[in-house]
């Protein structure tokens, strides 16, 4: 819905409205400054469109995926280890039901002895070799997957600098702009009071004509600029989310491949466990 300003405003802000050479120089200051201002955000613009491809930038994005995928690997890492500890601890909690006080008591530390020595071994070679392989393959998939956001970041950034290229000069043409306003705001200071001279007249209506058009222009790169950048932010953005999921992706069908050796190995561990927990019982129901 189109907003009118009141009609006051043209007629104190138009250079082309102006009667006296007073009014056109106070007319022509502030075209000056808006199209210093339109130019000026236009260029900050153009810095932060650029800002995600300098090195900082870049050196931050690759070491944030690092981070990101060795934060994931501990947690797989850790899941592993809690799956041994699990089963260790389900065991000593069915044989305290089993067992009386008496027996808890005089067999408990003997047990984590052997425990430690016959079990725990064997659940931390399994958890180790488990853990060394799925890192050996998220090392090798973060590599691959900072590859391919470096070279997306780099196309990216050829595209952007192509842009960057192409709308500079209108940046800088609102500044040469402004400075040819100012320029006829001085002359028509100089030039005295009362009416304005018709090559004045007439020069005042070109600017305003060119401002008109110029701004305009500016303005529609300026809010075309404004989505592009948003364009760019979402593509970098997803560009390294992609590079993370692909990581965690071969970390997930690493641990899925592996995982029937692991449960197997637990499983011998448990039984084997199981045989010395049981030994008593054995021990007692023989000749």
């Amino acid at each position: 819905m189109a907003h009118d300003l009141p009609g006051w405003v043209a007629e104190l802000t138009d250079p082309r409205r102006a009667r006296t050479l007073d009014e056109l120089a106070d007319r022509l200051v502030p075209l000056a400054e808006h199209a210093i201002d339109v130019s000026r955000r236009l260029q900050a613009q153009l810095n932060e469109l650029n800002d995600p491809f300098k090195r900082e930038a870049l050196y931050g994005r690759v070491e944030r995926l690092k981070a990101r995928a060795g934060e994931a690997l501990e947690e797989i890492t850790a899941e592993i280890a809690a799956s041994g500890d699990e089963r260790l601890e389900r065991l000593w909690a069915d044989w305290a039901q089993r067992a009386g006080t008496g027996e808890r008591d005089a067999r408990e530390q003997d047990l984590r002895r052997r425990l430690d020595r016959d079990v725990v071994p064997v659940l931390a070679r399994s958890r180790q070799d488990v853990a060394e392989r799925v890192a050996a393959r998220s090392s090798a998939a973060l590599e691959d997957a900072t590859e391919t956001l470096l070279t997306r970041v780099e196309e990216l950034a050829k595209a952007v600098t192509d842009l960057i290229t192409e709308v500079l000069p209108l940046a800088r043409e609102g500044l040469v702009l402004a400075s040819r306003i100012s320029t006829l705001s001085a002359q028509a200071r100089k030039s005295g009071r009362g009416p304005i001279p018709d090559g004045l007249r007439d020069a005042g209506a070109d600017t305003a004509r060119a401002f008109d058009e110029a701004v305009a222009r500016l303005e529609l790169e300026w809010a075309a600029l404004g989505a592009r950048s948003a364009s760019v932010r979402a593509a970098l953005r997803a560009a390294e989310e992609s590079a993370f999921s692909g990581v965690t992706e071969e970390m997930t069908r690493c641990v899925e491949e592996l995982a029937p050796e692991h449960v197997r190995a637990l499983n011998e561990a448990e039984a084997r466990a199981r045989s010395l927990f049981e030994e008593p019982r054995d021990a007692a129901s023989g000749p």
